[in-house]
């Protein structure tokens, strides 16, 4: 790599290389990335970890959990995935991104440190290791990590210690690599879970008995949350199943505090009330528009249900799209009612699925809607702002490869 010798750090070239053939695509375990951190005087191991996992929610749990743990005066780290418009926004330091010349330079230090060494790692194995490399750097309080696919294999899983770790909802997604029982998913999901260290996961959660076992089989403390016992918290993400996410939330602030952390009421209340966690049911008022990433079963029942809740009397304007690697078809059949509008849109994603079958599936199972085509989320957009009367609203749904789309034109 000329430019790696010459000591030039291109985000836009960092960026090319992430996204290029040989790096852009999943491969689970934790050899290649444990050698490359280990050659890199492993970074994660001087880090305080709160690991996050979980099929739906881990993401907000992580969020609300960073923005407290940062009102109340710790440098936190937050890592997640994935971003909506540019890889920035993964890594973070109390809700800064990294800055493009950083990342650049550490994805280059990865990359190079993994090429000496023949270790052929991922997009996501450098993404983790360029994050651990930055938090160390800038010497955190705390690093909040959220999986990226599952949880024993995933890359974030070579921490050998975290300080706590947190199963969110556990339900069907990813079933080709995780397994096709919610017991399997639940099985990859807990193998985050470390040897005496505690594990808060819901009071109801899919896959309990999983966790229970493997949580004993650790001498694991294992905390439930309660999300029927939680007291008046104002927060600033909407949607009904983030009362699930909140009682993780207070329950990790309880166990922290008893550790010895102080973490004030005015704080955990500031930062639940400050928490920034867009495309989430995202409601952006002055264009009666929704954004909600809706990818899998579970989170389209919740999505609709939480519309159902809010806004039970507008009329629908949907903009949707789906990856083939997603049960679209499932998820077709729960998301809409009749008289919606749809219009069937697709990312620039290779693995999106075409707006021509979208449109058949949904008049298949909906007779009574009305089912437009538009290549891309732009003009989907523009479509919907043509045909919205007064009161209508308008849902982007189904990929957040979709939403970011839109959201890198709104922010042109």
């Amino acid at each position: 790599m000329e430019f790696l010798k010459k000591n030039v750090y291109s985000y836009k070239k960092a960026l090319t290389i992430l996204t290029s053939q040989g790096k852009f695509h999943i491969s689970l375990g934790l050899e290649r990335i444990g050698r490359v951190l280990e050659l890199l005087d492993n970074p994660h191991e001087t880090l305080k970890v709160i690991h996050v996992a979980g099929t739906n929610g881990k993401g907000s749990t992580c969020a609300m959990l960073s923005s407290v743990l940062t009102e109340a005066g710790y440098k936190t780290g937050f890592y997640s995935s994935p971003h909506l418009v540019e890889y920035i926004e993964r890594i973070k330091i109390n809700d800064i991104e990294i800055s493009e010349e950083d990342f650049a330079r550490l994805v280059f230090k990865v990359i190079e440190t993994a090429d000496k060494a023949e270790v052929h790692v991922t997009e996501f194995e450098i993404l983790t290791a360029a994050a651990f490399l930055h938090f160390k750097e800038n010497e955190v309080d705390f690093a909040v990590l959220e999986t990226g696919l599952g949880g024993r294999l995933d890359a974030t899983n070579v921490v050998k210690k975290p300080i706590l770790t947190i199963l969110t909802s556990i339900d069907f997604d990813h079933t080709d690599r995780l397994g096709d029982t919610i017991e399997q998913i639940a099985f990859e999901k807990a193998g985050i879970i470390k040897n005496n260290v505690p594990v808060i996961t819901l009071k109801d959660n899919n896959g309990l008995e999983i966790i229970k076992n493997i949580s004993s089989d650790k001498s694991s403390e294992l905390i439930l949350a309660d999300s029927s016992d939680i007291n008046n918290y104002e927060i600033s993400l909407s949607g009904l199943w983030q009362l699930k996410n909140l009682s993780l939330v207070l329950e990790s602030v309880k166990y922290l505090n008893k550790t010895g952390l102080t973490i004030s009421d005015q704080a955990l209340r500031c930062g639940l009330k400050n928490t920034n966690w867009p495309a989430r049911f995202q409601y952006i008022e002055d264009k009666k528009l929704i954004l909600d990433g809706a990818h899998n079963l579970s989170g389209a029942i919740l999505l609709k249900e939480s519309l159902d809740f809010y806004f039970p009397a507008q009329k629908r304007i949907w903009i949707y799209s789906s990856l083939n690697t997603k049960d679209y078809k499932s998820i077709i059949n729960t998301l809409f009612r009749p008289g919606d509008i749809v219009i069937c849109t697709k990312s620039i994603s290779k693995n999106a699925v075409r707006t021509c079958e979208l449109s058949q599936k949904i008049a298949d199972i909906y007779p009574d809607v009305q089912i437009y085509q538009a290549p891309d989320v732009i003009q989907a957009y523009n479509m919907s702002a043509s045909i919205a009367s007064n009161g209508t609203l308008t849902i982007i749904a189904g990929s957040l490869y979709t939403i970011g789309e839109l959201l890198a034109n709104f922010s042109k």
